[in-house]
């Protein structure tokens, strides 16, 4: 990656129109309904971008989405890459590298996961409050990492206190259930064992899932303020472990999504 790949690829965008956002957002797993909430969108599928990956994940739409939600000028991936797709750290985050250069100040990331914690259903909702990576590798451990910012990067605490306080008293007021938790990236695609489970509890994990994690590192290396929710999906009890159904998963995050777009949608209007 250069600083020339990105200006060219900011550049492009500029020339369609995506002008100073304030927010970025991404979209996970079956979660694309906030592109409906923009005003005046304007659409850059990401085989269009200069030097930007494809996504290939078939219920991942694979574009960037820039407009109004409340007011503020936001900019949306709707589709993002993962490292189960053949892609490295650096593909995988190159698009929140944009994003920052396009000028957001915030950034704000969901995803589908599996409940860990048996204490958290599916359909629930969680707010991240920290992470364990356990990707095996690092967004940042490249040769020239240190000309877009410190080698070195603080994770003492990784999400934004001040937005997430804000997202948890929205929940409130709208009565919405947010669990808070520990959210641990694996690599996948494949889902875990039963003793898988049972380690991921034992590390202290809430929800696992597979992705998010590089995204904050990027975004810490930025120093941009994150929040972060997952969309429980399915619960990773290894006593009674059910064969997985992918289709049952998009259907509880499409049913859950409506709950998420509210809470991002008075966040923004709060910052």
């Amino acid at each position: 990656m250069t600083q020339n790949q990105l200006d060219e690829s900011v550049e492009h965008l500029k020339s369609k129109g995506f002008s100073t956002p304030e927010i970025g957002i991404v979209l996970g797993t079956g979660l694309g309904q906030l592109v409906n909430e923009i005003e005046n969108p304007i659409e850059a599928h990401y085989n269009h971008i200069p030097y930007f990956p494809l996504a290939t994940v078939e219920f991942h739409s694979g574009k960037l989405v820039y407009g109004t939600i409340e007011g503020k000028k936001v900019v949306v991936m709707q589709g993002r890459f993962h490292l189960y797709e053949g892609y490295d750290f650096l593909d995988i985050t190159y698009p929140i590298r944009v994003m920052h250069q396009l000028g957001i100040k915030k950034l704000f990331i969901s995803n589908a996961a599996g409940a860990i914690n048996l204490d958290f259903k599916k359909g629930d909702m969680m707010l991240i409050e920290d992470h364990i990576n356990l990707q095996g590798g690092s967004p940042l451990a490249f040769k020239n990492v240190g000309e877009f910012g410190d080698r070195f990067v603080d994770m003492s605490e990784p999400y934004d206190t001040e937005m997430s306080e804000k997202i948890e008293k929205i929940a409130n007021s709208e009565g919405i259930s947010l669990q808070k938790g520990v959210y641990v990236s694996v690599v996948g695609p494949q889902l875990e064992t039963k003793a898988e489970y049972r380690m991921l509890k034992t590390l202290g994990a809430d929800a696992v899932g597979m992705s998010t994690v590089p995204e904050v590192i990027v975004a810490n290396h930025l120093h941009l303020p994150i929040v972060a929710v997952s969309v429980l999906t399915d619960e990773c009890d290894p006593d009674n472990l059910a064969p997985i159904n992918i289709q049952e998963i998009i259907e509880i995050a499409g049913k859950t999504e409506p709950k998420m777009v509210t809470l991002f949608k008075e966040l923004i209007k709060e910052l």
